[in-house]
């Protein structure tokens, strides 16, 4: 006798039904919706160590992208039914089409259709095999739901199926219901879809021919009328005849509730896992339960919840429910008696409800022995050597490279997010000193795919990394790009992979004229060599390169630096600056001493940005090669009546980038600023206000508050000092008679 199940993929009632009504039946034998080619995972269902929510990954070895994952939770119908089967040792077996068959026929589809038309077949359908939800133009369950008054069908079912306690007559009803569905509404005829009910068709059948007398299958509800009532085999078989076909390979991978919703794009998604697990566990709670746990979560939140606040929100859900004619209180009722009595009536708090309780944030274990690729399980023995378990939320690390497990669990992060498994993201971490990193760790589904990919790398996480970075330096044809690999491959102590990209970096950088491009990467460089001490590696190679750019930087910056655009002069300003703080990071004297020389150079052209000409003079001053009467004196032709006020006002933007403590601490350098800017007409003044209110955004709030009080009281109290000068007086004086005649004055002499 064949026994056909209609279920919800994943619902607590359905799986309850399932468990009670095979062991009435106790059939011969159980067929499951899902890849045949994942038979062999079945044996270690109910393994000690096989904890859900896991799901089976099915992928293409050659093409790790396309893959399928199936899901299960311990209220999955499905994982019931095979763990009933594993308990009393009797056959199980997937019966879905082969997802070697549905890859293949996907990729046949050279492209999608740009609107596709819904069809109402896909809802109850898990997902479509290219792992994207499939378009549907109304849940065909709402036309029942309307039909009982619901204005939900996910309502209706859930309060007919999950929340119902053991019915034996459900199955037929819901065979019947889907039944009426199809006749009513029947949908677009989709090949995949044909395929896949005259798979499971042919799959029965080979079950009756190998003699097997009670047959038990548990499908999606969609499906069930489909295989009640079976067309001859020679029809499935044409349909089925010539089918292409993939190589896939698969495994169990740990999944988590939030990535079994259907807010994760999940195609047979549930909008509770955590609720739907709590009442998996407790059919007969009547709220009491739930909201203890609401309470212990709030208690741990310090938020205060006492023993009268639960009392009374279970009994506002009983009387929701009773008015509402539900025969028990659901999450409706409880999310609403929550949010009145313990959230006084505030929804923020529910935010944390659902996150924490709703959805909840599980993830499921899988047994190392399962056969894994090599990567991956050399990934989840040092992830349990270095103590960094995989979690569905996400959890900071502070870590000290001074100590031995602090620092190979830097290692092991960095060269993960080399490979573009970004298990882990590295955090701003507070206090000074290179010795510390801040890494944020959150595991989901999706890094299995990612860790497979990068399986054809290498066998082991060091060996995968180092080839992945060789392979990315040698394709890379920008100076940024292999910079940035270098900078973040040395504190993954690849050195073989480092050798490759500082060789790649010399032969770009020696074919390079750009000089601009060549700002743009020493600060990268510079910030890796800081690495040599902490990493225990030897920089000498870095900071050899670094050395050679910088040299060729000096004798080319001053030529740059001329006939630029103001844009193009904001641009270069920036690469000024970090430039200059990685010169100061290196603390060579040679080095700097060129660098100083090329400022001077830039500080004094002729043709040089005004803006850049500032900020180059604003850095002698900063290295004390520029002070006193010498800084004055420049600052005066900067900003003399002689110099164009927008030219002047492009200068004073460069001096002053960054801070203006400088106008706060040296009164000749305020007043100079002060009588420029009193001596300019309103026309003129009005053209350089945007230069000025840019050049003043730079600085802190505290000096911009500081330089107003001055301003309000006057200026700094001390004019300006006068600039020496070689006039002969005596020879000056005998010249005014003339200028004073030539005026028209008439003098006493």
């Amino acid at each position: 006798m064949i026994h056909i199940l209609g279920i919800r993929h994943h619902g607590p009632g359905s799986a309850r039904n399932v468990k009670e009504f095979l062991e009435t039946i106790k059939p011969d034998i159980v067929l499951v919706e899902g890849p045949p080619e994942a038979d062999s995972l079945l044996q270690w269902v109910n393994h000690a160590e096989l904890k859900p929510p896991v799901a089976i990954l099915v992928y293409q070895p050659d093409d790790p992208q396309r893959s399928s994952f199936y899901p299960f939770a311990e209220f999955s119908p499905e994982w019931q039914a095979i763990a009933y089967a594993r308990r009393n040792n009797i056959h199980v077996r997937f019966m879905d089409l082969p997802i070697s068959h549905q890859i293949a026929l996907e990729k046949e589809k050279k492209e999608p259709p740009a609107s596709p038309e819904p069809s109402v077949n896909s809802y109850m359908v898990r997902n479509n095999e290219a792992g994207q939800r499939i378009a549907f133009a109304k849940d065909p369950i709402s036309y029942l739901a309307e039909a009982a008054g619901y204005d939900d069908g996910e309502k209706w079912w859930e309060h007919m199926f999950e929340h119902r306690q053991s019915n034996e007559q459900v199955f037929d009803a819901v065979t019947e219901a889907m039944q009426v569905l199809r006749e009513t509404m029947p949908g677009k005829e989709d090949r995949a879809e044909q395929c896949r009910e005259a798979w499971m068709r042919k799959t029965i059948r080979q079950a009756e021919k190998e003699m097997f007398r009670n047959i038990a299958v548990i499908c999606g509800a969609w499906h069930a009328p489909a295989l009640v009532t079976m067309p001859g085999a020679k029809e499935d078989n044409e349909l089925l005849k010539g089918l292409p076909k993939v190589k896939v390979e698969c495994t169990w991978i740990p999944w988590t509730y939030s990535r079994l919703s259907y807010y994760s794009g999940y195609g047979a998604g549930i909008e509770s896992p955590g609720w739907y697990d709590h009442i998996w566990h407790h059919p007969a709670d009547d709220g009491t339960r739930w909201m203890a746990k609401v309470a212990r979560l709030f208690r741990t939140k310090q938020m205060d919840t006492s023993v009268a606040h639960v009392i009374e929100a279970v009994r506002l859900a009983e009387s929701l429910a009773s008015m509402r004619h539900l025969y028990k209180a659901g999450l409706d009722e409880l999310n609403e008696a929550t949010r009145t009595v313990l959230c006084n009536g505030e929804s923020i708090q529910m935010q944390l409800i659902n996150d924490e309780l709703i959805v909840s944030n599980r993830i499921g274990e899988v047994p190392q022995e399962i056969p894994k690729p090599p990567l991956q399980l050399d990934i989840e023995k040092t992830q349990k050597r270095l103590r960094l378990p995989a979690t569905a939320d996400w959890k900071d690390y502070t870590l000290d490279l001074r100590k031995e497990n602090d620092l190979e669990r830097s290692i092991f992060l960095h060269r993960l997010q080399l490979m573009e498994i970004n298990w882990g993201k590295r955090q701003e971490v507070s206090g000074k000193g290179t010795f510390k990193e801040q890494w944020r760790l959150q595991w989901s589904p999706e890094l299995s795919i990612n860790i497979i990919e990068k399986g054809n790398c290498g066998n082991t996480v060091a060996e995968a990394a180092e080839k992945f970075v060789i392979s990315k330096a040698s394709e890379a044809d920008s100076l940024s790009v292999v910079t940035a690999l270098l900078e973040n491959t040395i504190p993954a102590e690849l050195h073989r992979a480092v050798e490759i990209c500082i060789q790649r970096i010399n032969n770009l950088a020696a074919a390079s004229g750009d000089v601009i491009q060549l700002m743009e990467v020493v600060p990268g460089l510079v910030q890796a060599s800081r690495y040599g001490s902490v990493r225990k590696t030897d920089a000498d190679l870095v900071l050899g390169i670094v050395n050679s750019m910088l040299t060729r930087i000096c004798v080319s910056l001053a030529a740059a630096c001329t006939a630029v655009s103001d844009e193009a002069a904001q641009k270069l300003l920036e690469s000024f600056f970090k430039l200059n703080d990685a010169v100061n990071v290196l603390q060579q004297a040679d080095i700097t001493s060129q660098w100083q020389q090329t400022l001077q150079a830039i500080a004094s052209g002729n043709n040089t940005s005004p803006t850049i000409a500032g900020y180059a003079t604003r850095l002698l001053s900063d290295y004390k090669l520029l002070e006193g009467e010498d800084l004055v004196r420049v600052f005066y032709y900067a900003m003399s009546t002689a110099t164009l006020p927008d030219k002047a006002a492009a200068w004073l933007e460069g001096f002053l980038k960054g801070s203006g403590t400088i106008l706060l601490i040296d009164n000749d350098l305020w007043n100079l600023v002060n009588n420029w800017v009193d001596s300019l007409d309103e026309e003129t003044f009005t053209r350089v206000l945007p230069l000025l209110r840019r050049t003043f955004a730079g600085f802190s709030s505290p000096e911009r508050k500081k330089l107003g009080e001055k301003v309000k009281s006057g200026g700094g109290g001390t004019p300006i000092k006068q600039v020496e000068s070689n006039i002969d007086e005596e020879r000056a004086k005998q010249g005014i008679p003339v200028i004073m005649q030539l005026l028209g004055i008439k003098t006493n002499q």
